[in-house]
């Protein structure tokens, strides 16, 4: 079934924006990419780069009439070339056919076409930014070479010949934003139509199908219709999402797995028969893994597509936990689908409630604008949030727990739900509705059957799988589970919701846009913006390592609109210190509105050694500068608890009293001590083997977790954090009270906070090359500093003890060797994440020291 230029008319291609990929999907789930060829032309989403409009007709509507509404158009005028765009642009289209062979020079990509978004691999979107390791999936890798060829020649010269003649409908009207006139209006523009929004647009329901399914590390073995297929009525858009795609040492670590391949194409197989569906978007994030779907006939009307993760395993980043996300535009209604799953564990409540606070404070989607802020997950109209939520039933007694699922007694089971609970508590999910729980539990069966978990744990069942929603215009229809799939220990879940979208009236949109650039028109440019700000002095008392502290402050504006900016001081970088950010940092005003600004100040590893040493303070002047008005000067002011995180390993070993019992000149001095690689005959009294806080770590594990389950796999709890950083810098160990797992999780910040790690960096490059010789690697490791060798020696006691319990704590050595290997060793380029070759180098390096362990007892250092 070729597509040809009949099958999709040219108003439905122009406007794919540059995140999109249009994929058609038959009823045998044979896939036809139609965006490699129809998104490298980005006419339409420059222009809404530039507007920040909506894509589609409302987007052609508004270039029509603003030029309507701008006497002295001439047509001989050229096209402004839009230079300052040209990092969104994809190459061009290439006019000759390329050779024979091209088409499989590079994995993945079709000749003569460019990736949409300005090229290369899906690990070009890789980002390291504490968010997890996104893994996103174009179109082109999801099909195989020798498909791909075949699929090209067929509908390449009709969809070129579409691209050429849609670069027409806009480009005679482009060079209107070259004009000055209304190079000063365009936001005042959007802002009066997002206002007046209700008067042109009206409400049009579509059908939304939304599914969750814990997959337990399976590939899949069964159809997967009776899940996304079990309605007559096809769905408008299918946001299907999945977790545990993969639960192989491999996927958590490196994060490539061959199970999202499989899973895609059995989701797309098994998508509704009575229509056609374009791929939106796929994001993983490990094992967790979202898929977004929309009829064909819809693609027109998706623009603004973005996608984001964030991991919330071990020290908030590790991917085995956490959320992915895909937001976009439809129509004129913004919809973000979240995808999470959270800690396990009946007892870890309150982990899964932080997990969810995480996600939502931590997932941010760019912007089209890169001048505008990012948008938060609660910054959207409909919210859909699907996963293994892994909230469990508080009844103890588990046969009591079955009878009451045999009895269909869900209600009054329901009284047991944790999540029900937390909701009434306002713990999450606050202003979320769900729909009544008319299914048994999800959670746990025996694999291939629908017996309950007979294993040797014999989990209790729980609704761990749930489907939540907010916003208006929402109707559930449907909320079950499918017991017809057995692949899993869960059972998939799908809830069916008609969302009322707004859609646009052209004829009403014309006329508010013409009552708008006539009430313009009667403004005068002259006029200098004024504001007025609550607040002009901030100060934090007390700040601590990695502790947040906010000051907020109102800006309210005259009688003219305009548009504010945090800017930077003469020979500064940027606005503001790096432990401070000011959010939103910029913004649009319109008269006698106000906005809210928050100053978010966040000590971390980055920022705390100079804060301890004191050639940083907490000082620092904001510039808040108003668009052809004044600027206005802010004053932040603060002091610094000086911590062992972020302290030099020789500055500790010096540090015989807690850090807070120092004078602040005895901290600076040591802190900016040299690192000597021997005694040098300093005047200093000898120094302790190690830092005494490492010690209280370690010993504090020995102690209590060394037949911990999942130790350095499960993140602590942060108030937890904030006590155990407290013991350690005020010396009151002996109230040192927190679970195994917050206490692992605080050592690895602690030498993850190490300005210079505990392998020097002066040594990485030699260890990286006698990796897997352990004779060389002894003899790097004789020529560190001797607090650095001691500390190395010491933790490699302690994670050989470790392994001899691996019976019971179920670690194993690739396990600890993998996530203490990229912080002994961390790449001196910047402090940058290690790359991957690099880091599976410093993995064995690690390794070859616990597979070969020295006669060493953890006693024999002390601090």
């Amino acid at each position: 079934m070729a597509i040809t230029g009949d099958d999709v008319s040219l108003d439905q291609i122009v406007p794919v924006s540059r995140d999109f990929t249009l994929e058609e999907v038959s009823p045998d789930g044979e896939l036809y990419i139609l965006g490699s060829d129809v998104t490298v032309q980005l006419d339409t989403a420059e222009l809404s780069l530039l507007f920040q409009l909506p894509f589609g007709s409302h987007t052609r509507t508004f270039l029509q009439e603003v030029a309507r509404a701008c006497p002295g158009f001439d047509p001989a005028t050229p096209d402004p070339e839009f230079l300052w765009l040209s990092r969104y642009r994809c190459t061009e289209l290439e006019t000759e056919p390329p050779p024979p062979q091209s088409w499989n020079s590079v994995p993945g990509t079709w000749p003569g076409r460019a990736r949409i978004g300005g090229g290369g691999s899906s690990s070009d979107e890789l980002r390291p930014n504490g968010k997890g390791l996104p893994v996103d999936q174009s179109s082109w890798s999801q099909n195989k070479p020798e498909n791909s060829l075949s699929r090209q020649n067929k509908s390449k010269s009709e969809i070129t010949n579409m691209v050429r003649s849609s670069t027409i409908t806009v480009s005679d009207k482009a060079h209107i934003l070259s004009m000055q006139k209304f190079g000063l209006r365009d936001t005042i523009v959007k802002s009066h139509l997002i206002q007046k929004e209700e008067d042109y647009t009206y409400i049009q329901n579509f059908r939304f199908f939304v599914g969750t399914y814990n997959v337990n590390g399976q590939s899949p073995k069964e159809c997967l219709r009776p899940w996304l297929s079990h309605d007559t009525q096809a769905p408008d858009v299918y946001c299907v999402g999945f977790q545990e795609l993969d639960l192989s040492k491999e996927a958590f670590f490196f994060h490539d797995t061959p199970k999202e391949e499989e899973w895609f194409k059995a989701v797309s197989e098994s998508l509704h028969p009575d229509a056609k569906y374009a791929k939106v978007k796929l994001i993983r994030l490990v094992g967790i893994m979202l898929l977004l779907y929309v009829k064909q006939e819809h693609a027109a009307y998706i623009s603004e597509v973005e996608a984001e993760t964030v991991g919330t395993g071990i020290m908030g980043r590790m991917g085995n936990k956490g959320g992915v996300a895909i937001r976009f535009q439809f129509h004129s209604t913004s919809i973000c689908v979240v995808n999470s799953h959270l800690a396990a564990h009946t007892e870890e409540y309150e982990r899964r409630n932080q997990d969810y606070k995480d996600i939502c404070s931590r997932m941010q989607f760019c912007q089209v604008d890169p001048s505008l802020p990012p948008l938060t997950i609660s910054k959207h109209d409909v919210i859909l949030w699907l996963g293994d939520l892994n909230y469990r039933i508080e009844e103890p007694d588990v046969e009591k727990v079955k009878k009451l699922i045999e009895e269909k007694a869900f209600q009054t089971l329901y009284a047991y739900d944790q999540l029900r609970a937390q909701v009434a508590a306002k713990a999450v999910f606050e202003g979320f509705s769900e729909g009544e729980l008319t299914f048994q539990p999800t959670y746990k069966y025996d694999t291939g059957s629908d017996d309950w978990d007979t294993s040797e744990k014999c989990r209790a069942p729980a609704w761990c799988d749930r489907v939540l929603w907010k916003g208006k215009n929402i109707t559930q229809l449907s909320y079950q589970s499918h017991m017809a799939l057995k692949t899993s220990d869960h059972k998939p879940v799908s809830s069916v919701f008609d969302i009322g979208v707004r859609v646009i009236n052209e004829e009403l949109y014309r006329k508010t846009l013409e009552e708008i650039v006539r009430s313009l028109d009667k403004m005068e440019n002259a006029n200098i913006p004024s504001v007025s700000l609550s607040k002009r002095e901030f100060c934090f008392q007390n700040v601590k390592y990695m502790h947040l502290q906010v000051e907020s402050f109102t800006i309210r504006n005259g009688q003219v609109p305009c548009q504010f900016e945090f800017i930077s001081k003469p020979n500064e970088e940027s606005y503001c210190k790096q432990w401070l950010r000011a959010s939103p940092s910029r913004g649009f005003l319109l008269p006698d509105s106000a906005i809210e600004i928050e100053l978010e100040l966040f000590v971390n590893k980055t920022t705390a050694t100079k804060l301890n040493s004191g050639e940083d303070k907490i000082e620092d002047i904001l510039v808040l500068h108003l668009d052809r008005g004044k600027d206005y000067f802010l004053s932040v002011s603060g002091n610094y608890m000086p911590s062992c995180f972020g302290s030099p390993i020789h500055t500790l070993c010096y540090m015989k009293e807690p850090i807070l019992d120092l004078p602040l000149e005895t901290i600076r001095e040591l802190t900016l001590m040299q690192l000597q690689t021997e005694d040098n005959g300093s005047q200093l009294e000898k120094p302790m083997d190690i830092p005494k806080e490492l010690w209280i770590l370690v010993d504090y594990l020995y102690r209590n977790a060394i037949q911990q389950e999942d130790l350095f796999q499960q993140p602590g709890l942060r108030l937890e954090f904030d006590h155990i950083r407290d013991c350690l810098d005020t010396g009151t160990i002996d109230n040192l009270s927190a679970s195994n797992h917050s206490v692992a999780e605080a050592l690895l910040l602690f030498l993850e906070s190490l300005p210079e790690p505990v392998i020097c960096y002066s040594a990485y490059r030699n260890c990286l090359e006698c990796s897997g010789n352990l004779t060389a690697s002894k003899q790097v490791i004789t020529t560190l500093p001797a607090c650095h060798r001691n500390v190395f020696t010491y933790l490699m006691a302690f994670l050989q003890e470790l392994l001899k319990n691996s019976a019971k704590n179920h670690l194993d050595d690739n396990i600890l060797a993998s996530i203490f290997g990229s912080l002994l060793l961390r790449n001196p380029a910047g402090h940058q994440k290690l790359e991957m070759a690099e880091k599976k180098k410093a993995q064995e390096f690690v390794h070859q020291f616990l597979t070969h362990p020295e006669p060493l007892s953890l006693l024999s250092y002390s601090a």
